[in-house]
């Protein structure tokens, strides 16, 4: 039987083929595309050995069977066949033509999947003799894997295992890797928050491998949800999608490009509603508006006019145009546009300084909460939970469904005992997730509800309004601790004997020395 363990310790066998070679942020999509490749394989072997079996040996049959399966292959893109050629000299060239043809024959779902890797780099892999002895070395390590799913110890060891690689290769990149990656308790603190309900449609903006999106789906007992998102980056877009399909989502729709420029989820020449959204954009982008501004004339001076309202056709900085230096709130207003104006609901995970930064974001702040009331909870976050960013975060929670409430729920989740420390990363905990799900319950479903000392509180929007919109948590829930009271009389008796065992002691050696005639 194949464990997620098993799995896990081929996965890190072939992963020391590459070390010292390729840098981890590279040789991550060549064990992962490899990963699929393996796994594809090993089900359609199975499959098509049941239909042999139950057709008696009927090739027609067989075939016609297996062209209504989820996926199709041809024998020329399996694993077997690339395992059997391990030592052709173009071995790389044949991988490349198997992954083509597995996207070819199933361009629906896995159009494209494979556009941004190429196994025979001579980049990545150098001369053709050391190329050539990675690949023979991955196939190898691979061979050791049976992934037929009547091996499997459970359904979802192949999405969990994948995960824990995408997981595993954050870290190790570091800054890197925070860009396609959000910490498994971090994103499934957003999905539970944000409760994705039956016929949602699920949104992220900046979806990254795609684990935010999982953990908000997986949070519907059905799965009965429509997926949505976009990502910039080519590589981590088709990691997204290979993960969306070893989770068995095969109609989430995935765009590749800028989401702010080039938005893709459109309807009716409008951006798309969605009753779910859920985001870590990447923190205080710099020069977000770029994307307008390339086909923007310039001046006589040679300069580029400022990013406007009027250069996004969706109108959605209206409110307020972000500094070019920082793109919280673009992804902000953008994501508010594309919310639902019925029940829609959002969590976004952002840097601290969204909270208090003056100027056009604090006019933007101020809209969002006077003009349109959309913000519901502000939560702080321990430092150092994110791969490459040892800053805060906080996590705003944004609904339409507010009707008249004038209060918004504050949460102080970063103090000790509210996350476990570790050497390198910080994680929450099972126990530091529930404590906030719980206390954003309370706000919600009792009136009554003021918040817990130290931790939380419930604050109207005239006190906001009062702090000048400055929504700094620390101006909100008081953490301070106030230190025992000291007893002076107590101190100075205690200096007093301290001294007085002191000269006993001085006494005591004066003597010992005299004795030794020093």
């Amino acid at each position: 039987m194949t464990t997620k363990q098993s799995i896990e310790k081929v996965l890190w066998s072939a992963c020391d083929s590459f070390r010292g070679k390729i840098d981890s942020s590279r040789y991550k999509d060549y064990i992962l595309s490899m990963l699929f490749v393996k796994y594809l394989s090993d089900v359609y072997a199975e499959t098509r050995e049941k239909y042999v079996k139950q057709y008696d040996g009927d090739l027609r049959r067989v075939e016609r069977a297996m062209s209504r399966e989820r996926f199709v292959m041809d024998e020329t893109s399996t694993f077997t066949y690339l395992y059997n050629n391990r030592n052709d000299a173009e071995i790389g060239q044949k991988i490349n033509i198997a992954l083509a043809a597995i996207e070819n024959n199933n361009s629906a779902k896995l159009h494209n999947v494979f556009r941004a890797i190429d196994f025979n780099s001579t980049v990545d892999f150098g001369e053709p003799k050391e190329k050539n002895a990675i690949l023979k070395n991955l196939l190898e390590d691979f061979k050791e894997l049976d992934l037929r799913p009547s091996q499997l110890d459970s359904n979802d060891i192949i999405g969990d295992s994948y995960e824990y690689m995408i997981a595993n290769f954050a870290s190790d990149a570091g800054k890197k890797g925070g860009e396609f990656y959000t910490p498994s308790k971090v994103s499934e603190l957003v999905a539970k928050l944000v409760s994705p309900k039956e016929n949602d449609r699920i949104y992220d903006p900046t979806c990254g491998s795609g684990g935010l999106l999982l953990k908000a789906f997986k949070q519907i007992p059905s799965e009965k949800a429509r997926i949505y998102g976009q990502e910039k980056n080519m590589q981590t877009w088709a990691l997204c999608r290979m993960n969306m399909f070893l989770h068995n989502v095969d109609d989430a729709v995935i765009w590749h490009g800028d989401t702010l420029a080039n938005p893709g989820n459109i309807e009716d020449d409008k951006l798309m509603k969605f009753q779910c959204i859920v985001a870590n954009p990447p923190f205080s982008l710099d020069k977000w508006d770029s994307g307008f501004l390339g086909d923007v004339e310039t001046d006589a001076k040679g300069k580029k006019p400022k990013m406007s309202a009027e250069l996004d056709p969706y109108r959605r900085f209206d409110w307020g145009i972000p500094p070019t230096s920082k793109g919280d709130y673009a992804f902000v207003m953008h994501m508010l546009y594309s919310l639902d104006d019925t029940n829609g609901r959002m969590g976004v995970i952002l840097p601290h300084g969204v909270l208090f930064r003056g100027a056009s974001e604090g006019r933007i702040r101020r809209t969002v909460i006077e003009n349109f009331n959309f913000l519901d909870a502000v939560i702080g976050l321990p430092a150092n939970l994110f791969y490459g960013a040892g800053i805060p975060a906080c996590i705003l929670i944004f609904r339409k469904d507010r009707g008249n409430n004038d209060k918004v729920l504050f949460v102080d989740a970063s103090g000790e005992g509210n996350y476990e420390k570790c050497k390198n990363q910080n994680i929450l905990r099972e126990c530091d997730v529930e404590r906030i799900v719980n206390t954003y319950k309370s706000y919600k479903s009792d009136i009554n509800f003021t918040g817990e000392d130290k931790y939380s509180h419930v604050a109207t929007l005239e006190e906001i309004k009062e702090n000048d919109y400055n929504l700094n948590i620390p101006r909100y829930v008081d953490t301070f601790e106030e230190e025992e009271i000291i007893d002076i009389d107590e101190v100075k008796q205690n200096i007093a004997n301290i001294e007085a065992e002191l000269a006993e002691v001085q006494a005591q050696m004066k003597k010992y020395m005299e004795e030794l005639g020093l």
